[in-house]
Order: C-alpha cells, then sequence, then structure tokens
C-alpha cells in the first residue's frame, strides 16, 4: 500500500523550520511519506537537504510580503503567484493528507494553493501575535495551532486550539560532555552562552565583544555569532568559542550551559525554559521587527522565567550590570521555570496534525 503523503511548509528563518525537523521524523515513524516545499534560497533550502536528505524538496517562487514601501511590492505578488502555480502543481502530484505550515512568506503560496484543492491546511503559530505570512494565510487555515495562550485573541476561535510550547526530543538528550569537547574549556568557571539567531545580531556581537575580558573572567564564553561574523583575531582564547551557527551541536552545547543571552524568538526561549536555562533576553527592536519578540521577552518576565533588557537600552557597561542580576536570580529563576507547564513532545505535535488530516489511521 502506497504511503500516505504530509506536506510541510514553512521558511525565511530557523524559527520557521525547526519545528518541521522536529516533527518530521516523527510523521516519518508513524508510517507516512513527507515531503517539504520551501523558496529556492532561503535558509530552510539548506537545513532541510542537509538534515533530511531522503525527503524530496520542492523549491518554489516567493516574494516578501512588507509592511513599509519598496519598490519590490509591485514586482512580489508575480513571485507569490508562480509560487501559488507551482504549489498547486506539487500538492496534485503529492496528493498529500494534509499540509503543516510553520509560517514565513513561502507558506502564503502553498496554504492557499491547498484550500484551492481541498487539503486540509494546518497553520502552527509560535509568536505571542501572528506574523504577516500567517495573518494572510489564516483564512485559507483548517485549523490553527498556537504557543501562547494570549495568541487565542488574535486568531479565529472557532478553528484554534493552544498546544503549548514543543520542544525536539533531540535537545533534552544532549551531552554535555559532548558540549566540553566541542569547546575545549579547561577551566571549570560556570557556561554563558550567547546567540544572536540564525543570522547574528551586530548589537549582541558588540556587547560580547567589548566586555570579552570581564565575561572570561566570570565564565567560559559559547558565542554563536551568525553566519559571516567570526571574529578570527579572537580565535584560540582560553574560555571563548565562536561559532557562526550550529545544527545538531546546539543539545550539547545547552546542556553545559548555565547561563544563556539571547533574543527572543519563541521557539529558543521555550528551549531554554524546557531545559531551565536563567536566560536574559534581548528581543529585536520594534524597529527593526513588529515587536513579536518584546511580547514574548515581556511574557517570560512576567512568569518570572527570565530578565529582559530592551535593545534600546543595551550597552557595555548596562549589559555587564544586568548579567550579574541574572546570576544572583539564578535559583529564583530556575524555581520559577520548574514550576512552568510542561513542553509537548515532537511526537505529540505529530500525532495532533494528523488528528487534522484525512488520515484515518495512525501506524501503531
Amino acid at each position: 500500500m502506497k504511503k500516505r503523503t504530509i506536506l510541510l511548509t514553512g521558511g525565511g528563518t530557523a524559527g520557521h523550520v525547526s519545528l518541521n525537523q522536529a516533527i518530521l521524523p516523527e510523521l516519518q515513524k508513524l508510517g507516512f511519506n513527507v515531503e517539504y516545499i520551501g523558496s529556492k534560497d532561503g535558509i530552510e533550502s539548506e537545513l532541510i537537504p542537509e538534515t533530511f536528505p531522503e525527503v524530496p524538496y520542492h523549491a518554489i517562487s516567493s516574494g516578501k510580503l512588507r509592511r513599509y514601501f519598496s519598490m519590490k511590492n509591485f514586482s512580489d505578488p508575480f513571485r507569490v503567484g508562480a509560487g501559488l502555480l507551482q504549489a498547486l502543481s506539487i500538492i496534485r502530484k503529492t496528493k498529500p493528507e494534509a499540509i503543516f505550515s510553520k509560517g514565513g512568506f513561502v507558506s502564503v503560496p502553498v496554504a492557499m494553493a491547498g484550500k484551492m484543492l481541498g487539503v486540509p491546511v494546518i497553520i502552527h503559530e509560535s509568536d505571542v501575535t501572528p506574523g504577516l505570512a500567517n495573518k494572510i494565510a489564516m483564512p485559507f487555515a483548517n485549523h490553527i495551532f498556537t504557543v501562547f495562550k494570549e495568541t487565542l485573541k488574535h486568531v479565529p476561535a472557532e478553528k484554534s486550539t493552544c498546544t503549548g510550547s514543543v520542544i525536539r526530543s533531540e535537545l533534552m538528550e544532549g551531552s554535555a560532555e559532548i558540549g566540553k569537547e566541542l569547546c575545549h574549556f579547561e577551566s571549570d568557571l560556570p557556561v554563558l552562552m550567547i546567540m544572536g539567531g540564525s543570522q547574528g545580531s551586530a548589537v549582541v556581537n558588540e556587547a560580547i565583544r567589548s566586555n570579552l575580558p570581564a565575561l572570561m573572567e566570570a565564565y567560559n564564553v559559547i558565542h554563536l555569532c551568525g553566519k559571516g561574523n567570526l571574529d578570527a583575531s579572537l580565535e584560540n582564547l582560553p574560555n571563548y568559542c565562536q561559532f557562526e551557527y550550529v545544527t545538531t551541536e546546539l543539545p550539547h552545547l545547552l546542556h553545559m550551559t548555565d547561563f544563556v543571552v539571547s533574543r527572543a524568538g519563541s521557539n529558543s526561549i521555550f528551549e531554554f525554559l524546557a531545559l531551565k536555562k536563567p536566560m536574559l533576553l534581548i528581543p529585536l527592536s520594534r524597529q527593526k521587527s513588529r515587536g513579536d519578540q518584546i511580547l514574548n521577552a515581556q511574557l517570560f518576565k512576567q512568569q518570572g522565567f527570565a530578565h529582559v533588557i530592551e535593545e534600546e537600552d543595551l550597552t557595555p557597561e548596562n549589559f555587564l550590570s544586568e548579567m550579574q542580576k541574572l546570576h544572583l536570580d539564578e535559583d529564583l529563576l530556575v524555581e520559577n521555570m520548574t514550576m512552568a507547564e510542561p513542553p509537548k513532545t515532537s511526537s505529540e505535535m505529530a500525532k495532533l496534525v494528523i488528528a487534522h488530516s484525512k488520515a484515518r489511521y495512525i501506524k501503531k
């Protein structure tokens, strides 16, 4: 009997790909064929083929949807139209039981095509308020899953469910010993990990590097600085290890980590929460985003899971001050995180996707 197919889509940033990476092998274990629709040059075009070479990857045309004026606003609708035609062709050929969309601009024509062809479309929204791509795609969706309960105020109530966070199983299986081998730290100082997102953050990188002498006195520092942002002059420092970007190494690095400094993307901060890592969040400013990370960070601060410093307030001096406060509040933050609602597993999320598909059985 031919395997039933689930189509995954989403891209543009690592946050729009990571959940798909988590549930993909779980869907395969349940007996489904999985295929992926992404953009031609987004981060998903690298991550999915590298991680799952056996999964057919369909690249379609996609255009960015902007809230601001740009000459590309006149040409990108044609790219979205081309993507719609390509998505219609792919869906007709693959005949999926469902389309699971993690968001990003490439997902819009896929959701539209799914609706047109009568395929159930399931959307996942990680942030407190939906992103523009998901807002446009929601009318075409059969069901919407959210991470935050607060998000239910911003989506159609009759077809939405709050599932809470979803954590990759491999994240919980990391090894601190392997992490130590990757970093070659020789001291027993606490480990501080800095994450500026898949593209890195110039603001965060500057705050770290301007304070490196002081930080290395107190911590072993793991710095995920983003692609193209390595500083060759900082190689071979005793308590400092820099990476552009990590994938399979991340669970090991997190398991050896004591404190985290990070942007406030939903996927990342819930991973820190699951591992009970005291975190200092520096959300993207409203000038650089729609403010979703600010809302994520504020909710985590209100629940006592994190400290927050706004990007506009970040200076080398107050960064060190905030790190001292984070260190002092370590026990309280961990205690609060211990009382948080446990996350769903990727297996549980995969079964929820199937429950909203055309599939009539789940392979035991």
